[in-house]
C-alpha cells in the first residue's frame, strides 16, 4: 500500500503524490521562542519528525523548512518586560528549543528561517498583495489583507464567512478569536514599545514591523523557489490550533500573491497534548518542558514511544503513570537491542528471519496508513518477544534481521539508551573479561557521580557478587544485589554464565551519609 494521509482540506485520507517525483517539499511551523517549548509544542514537532524520517525512509528526498518566530505579539512584550533587546531576549531560547529539539532525536530541518532574517521577503510580499488590490493601508498606518478580495478564504477551516464580523480597521492581533476574523493585519505600523526593543523596520508602505501570518508564507515561497522553483508546498504541517487564523491566513496572502490556487496540496495538523484534561499552555500554567524530563532522568526514547502510542490526530493525556510505562517499555527495547547487537552471528535461523520480514511488512503497511504509529510501535514489541524467545534457544540474528531491527528504530527512536555491561567467566578458573575501560577490583559503597565511572563501580560489585556465588557465600551475594539495587542498577544472571549489569531507565545514584 503507497502512502496515505489525512489531508485537512479536504478531510479526507487521500494518496499521497508530490509535485516532483522522488521530492517532497515539507514546511512545519515552528515555535515562538519568546520562552521554553513545553512538551505539547514537542507532540506536534515529533509528529512532523515521524512524517519526515518516513518519507526519506521511503525513498523520497525531503526538504524540511522550519520556521523560529522570533518577532510577533508576545517576543515583544517578553522583551519589553525584561528591559532588553528583542534579539538578547530570544537568542537563548532559540538555544534552548534547539537543544531541546536534539535531546528528543528530532531531525534538524534542512532549513532553519528566522522571521526577522526575512523582513525584505515579507516586504516584497506585501507590495505585491497592495499591487493587486488585495491589500489596504488602513487608518491607523498598518495594513491589511481585504477577505472579501478573496473568496475561498475559509475553506481550510471551513469557516462561513458571511458570520464573521466586518471591522473596518481590521484585526491586529496575531491570535484572535474566529468571529473576529475579517481583514487581518499584515504589516503593523510601529509603535514606541516595537521601536525600543529593535522590533521596526523601514517599509515603502511605512515603519513597523511584520503580522505573525505573513511570517511563514514570505519564508516558505522565498525558500522553496530558491530550493525547487516552485510556489507551491507539497506538505505544510502543525498542531490544530494553528488551523485557524494562522494556516487560514497563511492560504489567502499567499495564493493571492502567486496566483496559485494552492499554497500547500496536503495539510496535516496534530492534536493537542492534555494535562489534568486541559490543553498544555503557559496560559494555564500547567507546562512541562523536555528539559524538566530530562532532569527527573527520563530518556528521549520513552518520551517518543509516549506519544507515538497514540496516533497523532488523536488527543493524548500526559500522566505520571502513563510516562511510567513508557519508560520501562522502552527500557525493555533498549535491552533487547543490546541483547541483538551483541549476540550478532554470520547466518539468520530461520525464525528471526521470518520475525524481521514480518517487521518490515508490518511496519511498511502501519506508516502508509497515515502515520499509524501505534501500530508500528506494537510490530517493534511483537518481534522483540519472538526474539528474545529465539535468542533463549541459542539462535542467532544476522544483518537481515539487524538491519530490519534499525530501520524501524530509525524511523520511530523510541528505544532507551540502556547502560549495559557484560562479565563473563571461564569456567572454574573466575576470570573475568569486563567490557568497560577499567574496573575496579575494590568497589567503594557509594558510586561515583559520573556516568560511566558509576557504571564502572557497579560492574565491579557485579563481579564480586559471582565470586561470592561460586564460593557459595549466598548472603554476601545477595547484599550485594541489594546494594546495586538500591543505587539503581540490575544484576542479571544468563544461562550462558555470563551476567549483564544495567542500569535501570530514569533512575539516580542515592548517596548514603
Amino acid at each position: 500500500m503507497a502512502l496515505r494521509l489525512y489531508n485537512t482540506l479536504s478531510r479526507q485520507v487521500e494518496p499521497f503524490e508530490p509535485l516532483q517525483k522522488g521530492q517532497v517539499s515539507l514546511y512545519t511551523c515552528g515555535p515562538t521562542v519568546y520562552n521554553y517549548a513545553h512538551i505539547g509544542n514537542f507532540r506536534t514537532f515529533l509528529f512532523e519528525d515521524l512524517l519526515r524520517r518516513w518519507l526519506e525512509a521511503s525513498g523520497y528526498e525531503v526538504f524540511h523548512i522550519m520556521n523560529l518566530t522570533d518577532v510577533d505579539d508576545r517576543t515583544i512584550a517578553a522583551a519589553r518586560d525584561k528591559g532588553v533587546s528583542l534579539r538578547e531576549h530570544v537568542d537563548p531560547f532559540a538555544r534552548a528549543f534547539e537543544e531541546d529539539r536534539d535531546w528528543l532525536r528530532i531531525l534538524p530541518a534542512h532549513a532553519q528561517p528566522r522571521a526577522t532574517q526575512y523582513i525584505p521577503a515579507m516586504i516584497r510580499l506585501i507590495e505585491g498583495l497592495l499591487e493587486k488590490g488585495v491589500a489596504y493601508r488602513g487608518e491607523d498606518g498598518s495594513v491589511y489583507f481585504s477577505i472579501a478580495k478573496f473568496p475561498a478564504y475559509g475553506r481550510l477551516s471551513r469557516l462561513d464567512t458571511r458570520e464573521l464580523k466586518t471591522g473596518a480597521s481590521g484585526v491586529t492581533a496575531d491570535e484572535y478569536a474566529k468571529e473576529d476574523a475579517r481583514d487581518f493585519v499584515l504589516w503593523k505600523a510601529a509603535k514606541l514599545e516595537d521601536e525600543t526593543v529593535g522590533a521596526a523596520w523601514d517599509a515603502p508602505f511605512g515603519r513597523g514591523r511584520p503580522g505573525w501570518h505573513i511570517e511563514c508564507s514570505a519564508m516558505a515561497l522565498e525558500l522553496i523557489r530558491q530550493r525547487l522553483g516552485t510556489d507551491v508546498l507539497d506538505i505544510h504541517a502543525g498542531g490544530v490550533d494553528l488551523i485557524f487564523p494562522h494556516h487560514e491566513d497563511e492560504i489567502a496572502q499567499s495564493c493571492a500573491f502567486t496566483g496559485k490556487d494552492q499554497f500547500a496540496r496536503y495539510w496535516l495538523h496534530g492534536e493537542f497534548l492534555n494535562m489534568r484534561g486541559s490543553k498544555m499552555s503557559k496560559r494555564f500554567g500547567n507546562i512541562t518542558t523536555p528539559r524538566d524530563l530530562r532532569e527527573d532522568g527520563v530518556d528521549p526514547g520513552a518520551v517518543r514511544l509516549l506519544m507515538f502510542q497514540t496516533h497523532y490526530r488523536q488527543k493524548l493525556d500526559l500522566t505520571d503513570d502513563g510516562l511510567a510505562a513508557a519508560q520501562e517499555a522502552s527500557r525493555r527495547l533498549g535491552e533487547f537491542q543490546n541483547r541483538l547487537k551483541r549476540t550478532k552471528s554470520g547466518s539468520d535461523s530461520p525464525r528471526l528471519a521470518q520475525a524481521a520480514e514480518r517487521l518490515n511488512r508490518d511496519l511498511v503497511e502501519a506508516l502508509n496508513d497515515d502515520l499509524n504509529a501505534p501500530r508500528a510501535v506494537a510490530a517493534m514489541f511483537v518481534f522483540m518477544n519472538e526474539g528474545n524467545a529465539a535468542l533463549d534457544a541459542g539462535e542467532r540474528p544476522e544483518t537481515a534481521v539487524l538491519s530490519s531491527w534499525e530501520k524501524a528504530e530509525g524511523v520511530l527512536g523510541v528505544t532507551s539508551h540502556v547502560h549495559s555491561t557484560v562479565v563473563e567467566t571461564q569456567t572454574g578458573e573466575l576470570t573475568w573479561t569486563v567490557l568497560a575501560p577499567t574496573m575496579v577490583v575494590t568497589p567503594p559503597i557509594t558510586p561515583p557521580s559520573d556516568p560511566v565511572a558509576a557504571q564502572e563501580w557497579a560492574t565491579g560489585w557485579a563481579t564480586a557478587r559471582a565470586q561470592y556465588k561460586s564460593a557459595r557465600n549466598y548472603a554476601e551475594a545477595d547484599r550485594i544485589r541489594a546494594l546495586l539495587g538500591e543505587h539503581g542498577f540490575q544484576v542479571r544472571d544468563s544461562r550462558d554464565g555470563s551476567i549483564e549489569v544495567v542500569r535501570t531507565a530514569g533512575s539516580k545514584s542515592k548517596t548514603k551519609t
